[in-house]
């Protein structure tokens, strides 16, 4: 690499990181979508960082009565700590920081396999991935497992190349973090895994394995220590996440119609299309182009690739092959695509593998040989590319045209268009969490009476979405009893009905689901009832004073 290249490549990592933060930061309180999940991690936190109240469970999973880590709320407890847990832009401005970080973390592992350009697009596609975007941008859990996963596998590639041992405790941190925010994350360890036995097996001296394996315990050691809350929940309520656990795999888990091969394909292709395209619905083309794009690249560079980009490319590529089986069998729902809902955020931990592998290709085109059509001398070298004045051709020795350069400057075009017109929108098609403040302010202005009963249709939904923001005026909420149940003398109920559900619930919302859930001939008519999101009807009951059930 010459001294100008080495130059110019230095504005490469920040100016992602800038280009990252971006089309992150601006319009983050209107931004993310805001549900019962949003609102129940904010109670949570709320309760955490003000009343002091320990979590040892995480959010709960779609799965029953199983949840996911209680890191998850230890991690995001020092930006709610900021503000007493009395806001959520606080929050998401945290995970925000860590989508940025993500991207960073994501360019030098793949500078460090094979070189500048291959940091560059990689890091350039999570920079500007309308899904990286919209995992940063939101409060869920799995959105912080795209940095925990990139740190898990920068870690463990750091180690193996610079026989190391000590970083692959960074490595157990990065995967401890990716199993505690998400439990799909479980598959991340044997990837991890695997590339530590290779470690092992190429030491030829016995002091050095011991050392390795001890700090490979030592790695075991963290992962078990960050489950230590949920040890005590089990201890302390017999076993109870077991118990559900095992309830759900004996119903079956979840339902599928598939069979397993076309299963893993559907699931497959999501994994490698997602941190690209998006959800593969809104661009079925686009998904293939991108499958066949990351799959033929990678495929490429397993045969051919030589050195360490082979171990690399061969890792990550079994990895990334591994996680979709993994998927396929223990999460068969991902083969249905649930238009409305956040999907393709719980395998978010492969995203940095996708990219990685993509620009590992692009690197390895632009290497590539080939008669030249044009020289430097015409500056079109640098204009192929999109980007060589960032360092995308440090290295090269020379700035010709080929057709492997024309091919990586035609596909970093092309992921650049896709991403620049699939950008997240401005405000949520919810409204966010204001639409959602908004809404409360109406239930407050219209009943002044504490406690409120809040009520959810379905009822395997909560209504926390709109508990959070009334807690946070300070009102006293009680969550209703099951429909039929007498209401609490005095009170006043209030219904959150969503669409999205209606089959589920068996009426439609905005009047026929609440008549069921709030029987007439106790609670009378509602005295206001108004959309506070496209899906979320809600409705409000005063019940009479010493209503009782009959």
């Amino acid at each position: 690499m010459t001294a100008s290249w080495r130059r110019r490549e230095i504005l490469v990592f920040p100016g992602l990181l800038l280009l990252a933060a971006a089309l992150r930061l601006p319009d983050l309180a209107t931004r993310g979508t805001w549900d019962a999940d949003q609102g129940h991690d904010m109670l949570m936190l709320r309760a955490l960082v003000r009343d002091g109240v320990i979590p040892l469970l995480g959010p709960p999973t779609s799965i029953g009565d199983v949840h996911h880590g209680a890191l998850y709320y230890f991690l995001l407890a020092p930006a709610a700590a900021l503000t007493g847990g009395d806001s959520p832009l606080a929050v998401v401005a945290w995970i925000a920081l860590g989508g940025i970080a993500a991207v960073g973390v994501t360019w030098w592992l793949a500078r460090s396999i094979a070189g500048p350009v291959a940091g560059l697009v990689a890091g350039l596609a999570m920079a500007i991935s309308p899904a990286a975007i919209d995992e940063s941008t939101f409060i869920w859990n799995p959105n912080l497992i795209a940095l925990s996963s990139a740190v898990a596998l920068a870690g463990a590639w750091r180690a193996w190349t610079t026989r190391r041992p000590a970083w692959w405790l960074v490595a157990a941190v990065g995967t401890a973090v990716t199993m505690q925010c998400h439990v799909l994350g479980v598959t991340l360890l044997p990837v991890i895994g695997a590339l530590l036995v290779a470690d092992i097996r190429r030491r030829t001296a016995s002091p050095e394995r011991r050392v390795l394996v001890r700090v490979g315990l030592g790695g075991l050691t963290i992962i078990a220590l960050s489950f230590l809350p949920l040890a005590i929940h089990e201890l302390t309520t017999n076993f109870s996440e077991v118990q559900a656990a095992l309830t759900y795999l004996r119903a079956g888990g979840d339902p599928t119609s598939l069979a397993p091969v076309p299963r893993f394909l559907v699931v497959t292709s999501r994994v490698v299309s997602w941190p690209l395209v998006g959800l593969i619905t809104s661009g079925l083309t686009a998904a293939v182009v991108a499958i066949l794009g990351v799959l033929g690249l990678a495929t490429w560079r397993f045969v051919a690739a030589t050195g360490p980009e082979r171990v690399a490319v061969r890792w990550l590529s079994l990895g990334l092959a591994w996680t979709a089986l993994a998927l396929t069998v223990i999460s068969p729902s991902l083969a249905t695509v649930v238009e409305g809902l956040p999907n393709d955020h719980y395998h978010a931990f492969a995203d940095p593998i996708v990219f990685v592998l993509a620009g590992i290709g692009a690197a390895a085109l632009w290497r590539a040989g080939g008669r030249a059509i044009a020289r430097a001398g015409a500056g079109a070298g640098m204009a192929i590319g999109a980007g060589a004045g960032m360092g995308i051709g440090a290295g090269t020795g020379s700035a010709a045209v080929t057709p492997g350069r024309v091919l990586t400057g035609v596909g970093l075009l092309a992921v650049i268009a896709w991403a620049a017109m699939h950008q997240p929108p401005s405000v949520a098609s919810d409204g966010g969490f204001p639409a959602a403040a908004a809404a409360a302010a109406r239930i407050e202005a219209d009943i002044r009476v504490d406690p409120i009963e809040l009520r959810s249709l379905p009822d395997f939904k909560t209504a926390e979405a709109y508990e959070y923001p009334l807690v946070r005026d300070g009102r006293s909420v009680e969550p209703a009893g099951p429909a039929g149940e007498a209401p609490i003398a005095g009170s006043a109920l209030v219904v959150v009905c969503d669409s999205l559900f209606e089959e589920a619930i068996g009426t439609p919302c905005g009047g026929p689901a609440e008549a069921v859930a709030a029987r007439p001939d106790w609670y009378g008519q509602p005295i206001d009832r108004f959309q506070a999101a496209p899906r979320q009807t809600i409705s409000i009951y005063r019940a009479p004073q010493g209503a009782v059930a009959p």
